[in-house]
Parts: structure tokens; sequence; C-alpha cells
């Protein structure tokens, strides 16, 4: 009951849903932990400050993860160019995929909106942010797709796998 339900609920739809690789490619996006345990982090953006220190964070523990035999994914609202610039941005160095139609980010019901951006406790990680030399990357933050789609979507956290249907964690980021 309860939790287990919603995780088993956001597993079946996700079996539908596709992301691009760096090349292009699509690939259903439950495939990238049908035979292996994964840490996804979704961001709200490619060209957000704080998803990229977020993305910093999640490879500190990459050596971690190599050794637990755990893939290290990032999903982000927008195209391939985007992840892309994403990419060249931070070294990030695991597996890029972008989702442009905000598929996973709806079926994960991770919130968006000016209110869950806008906020003084936003205001301060950004300060924070830039305090430790993350940058705000406005090319990739002012492009059409992200003006009128994830300039206020927020992310989360996923762990899933072994198995399409396995998804044992979900954290929403909420403002």
């Amino acid at each position: 009951g309860g939790k287990t339900d919603i995780l088993v609920k956001h597993a079946k739809c996700l079996e539908q849903v596709r992301v691009f690789d760096l090349n292009g490619n699509s690939i259903p996006v439950a495939s990238l932990w049908k035979d292996r345990k994964v840490v996804v982090g979704f961001t709200r953006h490619f060209g957000c400050a704080l998803c990229m220190k977020r993305a910093n964070l999640l490879s500190s523990r990459k050596a971690e993860m190599d050794a637990a035999g755990v893939g290290l994914i990032i999903i982000g609202p927008g195209n391939t160019e985007q992840a892309q610039g994403f990419v060249k941005n931070t070294k990030f160095p695991g597996e890029v995929y972008a989702d442009p139609t905000y598929s996973t980010y709806k079926i994960f019901e991770f919130v968006s909106g000016v209110h869950t951006t806008i906020t003084p406790m936003a205001g301060i990680r950004v300060i924070s942010a830039y305090l430790d030399g993350y940058r705000q990357d406005w090319g990739l933050s002012f492009q059409k797709d992200t003006i009128f789609n994830g300039g206020w979507q927020q992310g989360g956290v996923v762990v899933a796998g072994p198995g399409i249907d396995s998804i044992s964690f979900l954290f929403k980021v909420r403002k």
C-alpha cells in the first residue's frame, strides 16, 4: 500500500516513455534500469546552476557507484543540444539524456511553476552555488524551449532497477 503503490504506478507509466541520448537516439527510459540499478538525477533545466551543483555532488560518489555496479544518470527537460551543453559545462561522468516532452517529469509529478522557483530559499541556494563557483548557463537558460517549458520545472532523484518496474526511491524538489 501507500508509497509502494505510487512507485509501481510510476514504473508502469514509464514503460512507454522515451528519452534521447547525446547522439539523438530515442531510448525507452525504463530500459535504462532494466538490467541494473541506477541513480537518476532530474534537472530543472540544462542551464541551471543549482542542477550543475547537484550533478557535481552526484559525480563525487561515482567511484562508489561504479564499485557497486550502480549507474549514474542525469535526465533533463530539453533537447539533445542542450544536454550536450550540460555535459560540456559540467564534465558530468555519467550518462545524460534529454526529455523534450517532459514525459518523465509529468509521470513523476515533479512540481513546476514560478511559486516553486522564485522563493527566498531558492535565492539563498543560488547565492551559495555562485559562491561555490557554479554559474548559470544563460545561453541554455534563455533558449525558447527552456523559457516556455522548463524554466519553472523542478526535478528530483530516482533510484531504480534492476527491473523495469523497480523504483525504490523517489525524491521531489519542492522549491
